[in-house]
């Protein structure tokens, strides 16, 4: 395979465009010989927008037209492989159970399956069909279901969020090809595999999900659905079975291994692996707001012109540092999106951010989070940050009437009710009033947040704007939580492999879903396929 780096073309280019690049540099080949690497767009000058792309080029004698080829942007290209581990010789006595149908839970079950391990999914909630039913019926003023919501469900929290793909983690071992690659196979745009910031959209990923969970089905794995793991019981220091509540009656299953993937919000979960002796700690995470300009803002902001024919949807990347010394960022920006209420627990609401494939809304949203250190919340034990999340999410609950709080940022910075709407109207789904979000998180954190806004506003016009609407409260940024485990992914608890984003080890969908794989890898290693 042949490797071409730095091709730079307008943003109006075509196809045919790329051919003729290609040919420039000294490679001839075919349109069906080309394929895309890597693409980003440069918009460090707005003036100058232009697409940068690397390619692959695959021809009959390789050799020859590198010989001949002067051009430094050509070189011989790295394949992208993901490669199984052998197969352990030690017999399970029993198959592997996953708990957790989100990312993590997803790939580490379809790994199993593909391998011949035969796994039992557990997931506590719905399939992505039912839930996708309950959380539009939730948003529409219906009742929650504690079960079957924004953050429980197959698919886990991010099927409601973005859909957004990029990591900041290597990918030395093919894990991360994996994941897109079996993403684009269940149904997701091929440009996720080249793009330097890969998006499926929320409405896309709910089939993909539902295509993932067919191939772990069709590769002999099995999957219960609206059934919750409610005890944990372990024996000379391994876990030994499982209590999962299904259809109003529980039954007990014995284990040998199992991966536990639960996200970020199972926090009657890690409250009854706490009481069972599991290590865990608590540790630092992020809380804050949502704010929402328009969409036409930031694309004129980022690139100088709104025209959407050649440009994907304009997002931002955000951080300061305050004079307390801490770290205040924007977080899940979601380009052409909607602000959504992810509560999970009656009486207390959080929100997050949703884009579709398209992230064709008239808004544009991020949320803004302030780093919150493990002092600063009150209590010990390695379950105090949940603690002070409810905390959060209970006043928000409060602020709002059971509706999403929402304040203008003028009214914010001057701690007043908001009363009446700028020219920014909120796209939220879920029931929202105006109010004020100044109770609903320590002054501390919103001096932080105060003084960020200013910051942000010299590097974006208009980003603080005194009508820019900001809601609340942002507190699942990721795990308060980390359940210990060594080098090679297991617990202290033997036989207990927690992964994903809930085990504190990732950061968002692909980076869960990597990790999933990565536990599902040790487990092959380990032991033979369940028969």
């Amino acid at each position: 395979m042949i490797q071409i780096t730095n091709i730079k073309l307008p943003v109006e280019h075509r196809r045919e465009d790329l051919l003729r690049a290609v040919r420039r540099e000294g490679i001839s080949c075919r349109e069906d010989q080309l394929a895309i690497r890597k693409l980003s767009l440069d918009a460090r000058k707005r003036e100058e927008l232009h697409y940068v792309y690397t390619v692959e080029v695959r021809l009959p004698d390789e050799e020859a037209a590198l010989r001949k080829c002067r051009s430094h942007k050509v070189s011989r290209g790295a394949e992208r492989r993901y490669q199984v581990p052998e197969h352990g010789t030690t017999p399970l006595g029993q198959r592997p159970v996953v708990v957790g149908a989100g990312p993590a839970g997803l790939f580490a079950a379809l790994l199993l399956a593909e391998e011949g391990y035969r796994p039992l999914l557990l997931e506590r909630g719905a399939p992505v069909e039912e839930r996708s039913r309950d959380v539009e019926a939730f948003w529409a003023g219906g009742p929650l279901k504690e079960n079957s919501n924004v953050q429980f469900g197959e698919g886990g929290a991010g099927t409601f969020s973005d859909g957004k793909l990029n990591t900041q983690v290597k990918d030395g071992n093919g894990r991360i090809f994996r994941v897109l690659s079996r993403f684009v196979e269940a149904g997701a745009d091929p440009s996720i595999l080249y793009w330097n910031k890969p998006h499926i959209g929320t409405d896309v990923l709910r089939q993909v999900v539902k295509n993932l969970r067919q191939r772990i089905l069709d590769a002999e794995g099995e999957i219960w659905f609206h059934a919750q793991v409610t005890d944990f019981h372990l024996e000379a220091g391994a876990l030994r079975s499982v209590t999962v509540q299904k259809g109003g009656e529980a039954c007990r299953i014995p284990v040998e291994a199992l991966v536990l993937a639960v996200g970020h919000s199972a926090r009657d979960t890690f409250a009854r692996l706490a009481e069972r002796g599991v290590p865990m700690r608590a540790k630092d995470f992020a809380v804050g707001l949502r704010v929402e300009h328009p969409q036409e803002m930031i694309q004129l902001a980022q690139y100088g012109t709104s025209d959407r024919r050649f440009l994907p949807a304009a997002d931002y990347k955000l951080t300061a540092q305050t004079g307390e010394g801490r770290g205040v960022y924007s977080f899940c920006m979601c380009p052409g999106g909607q602000v959504v209420n992810a509560s999970s627990e009656p009486g207390r609401l959080a929100v997050n951010g949703m884009s579709r494939a398209a992230r064709d809304g008239r808004n544009a949203n991020s949320a803004l989070i302030v780093t919150v250190r493990r002092e600063d919340f009150p209590g010990d034990g390695p379950l105090a940050g949940i603690a002070f999340q409810r905390q959060l999410e209970e006043a928000a609950f409060r602020a709002g009437e059971g509706q999403i709080p929402v304040q203008l940022w003028q009214d914010f910075r001057d701690n007043r009710p908001s009363t009446a709407l700028g020219d920014v109207t909120p796209d939220l789904c879920g029931g929202w009033q105006l109010s004020s979000l100044r109770p609903v998180l320590p002054e501390s954190l919103s001096g932080c947040l105060m003084a960020a806004m200013e910051q942000f506003g010299k590097k974006i016009p208009g980003f603080d704007r005194p009508d820019a609407v900001f809601s609340g409260v942002e507190s699942r940024t990721s795990s308060p939580v980390r359940i210990e485990r060594d080098t090679q992914t297991e617990s202290p608890v033997k036989g207990l492999f927690p992964c994903g984003e809930g085990a504190g080890f990732a950061g968002g969908i692909t980076s869960a879903a990597a990790d999933g794989i990565r536990v599902a890898e040790e487990i092959i290693r380990r032991y033979s396929p369940w028969t």
